[in-house]
């Protein structure tokens, strides 16, 4: 038997929508995932609705599962009105008050890694200046990330196709950001689905992610907006890059195409990756 691969695989959790966070932890290790990824607006319109109490019961849940909470994404989805780089300096408030509210969350249930993607509340409106708003998205994040230091958790820029936003669309202008804001606990995510439609090549953004020495999670999906192995996208190529520049960090399962099912969805996906994973570290 072949030695383990230390990349490790998670899946989201607004995909198995409706079933209790407990369940999903069961399910996901059942299926042999390292961890999930949740989407807070599955649990409630607004984490300071989630008491002490109830984020005990969510880390234990995982605990006693085995599984391991990676962290958050899908941070602004709810409550309404949050945007980063708004030109109205009281929504901007709201809103760091708002990601700091998640950043304790996160490290409350035991998570690491904040994903920012979230692209409806930084798109640059037409009429605003886009240097201001880079500035203002910029000091946004310097002011929650004093608590991400706090909370030692990582809070990450995740670059997102044009179709999404026109706000931090590559590899390119997400390094810049990291470079810009200048703090230990900022870090940058790669997405397939997005590097698909926005990179001139998944692989070569993937290496340049690498290289940067900022890229800490990834998300893996197709540009069909389902799971890894449902499409066209090559997934080996781009997980041989990763175990050859030594990544350790999660390849988490995010999917827009919820179809047919969870199940099928979740239990694919994972065979898919694992399939890869422990071909390439045999011949390794």
């Amino acid at each position: 038997m072949g030695k383990r691969n230390p990349i490790k695989v998670s899946i989201c959790n607004e995909l198995f929508q409706g079933w209790p966070i407990d369940r999903v932890f069961e399910y996901a290790a059942q299926l042999g995932y390292d961890g999930v990824e949740i989407a807070p607006f599955t649990l409630a319109d607004s984490v300071t609705e989630i008491s002490p109490k109830g984020r005990n019961a969510i880390r234990h849940a995982a605990e006693n599962n085995g599984i391991e909470i990676v962290g958050l994404h899908w941070l602004l989805a709810k409550p309404e009105g949050l945007y980063i780089n708004h030109p109205d300096e009281i929504i901007r408030i709201k809103t760091q008050e708002y990601i700091e509210a998640l950043i304790h969350f996160c490290a409350d249930i035991g998570g690491k890694i904040l994903v920012h993607g979230s692209p409806h509340q930084r798109t640059v409106q037409d009429g605003w200046d886009f240097e201001e708003s880079w500035d203002f998205a910029k000091e946004t994040f310097k002011v929650c990330l004093k608590a991400a230091r706090e909370r030692n958790v990582l809070y990450c820029i995740e670059p997102l196709s044009h179709t999404w936003t026109n706000f931090i669309n590559t590899v390119a202008e997400a390094t810049r950001l990291v470079k810009e804001v200048r703090h230990p606990n900022f870090k940058m995510v790669f997405d397939c689905r997005s590097a698909s439609a926005q990179e001139k090549s998944v692989t070569e953004a993937l290496l340049r992610a690498l290289d940067s020495g900022y890229l800490r999670h990834i998300h893996v999906n197709d540009s069909n907006g389902k799971g890894p192995g449902f499409g066209e996208i090559e997934f080996i190529p781009f997980l041989k890059n990763l175990i050859k520049h030594n990544y350790k960090g999660y390849i988490s399962v995010e999917v827009f195409d919820f179809s047919p099912d969870p199940q099928t969805v979740a239990s694919r996906s994972i065979g898919y990756l694992r399939g890869i994973l422990e071909t390439l570290t045999e011949k390794g």
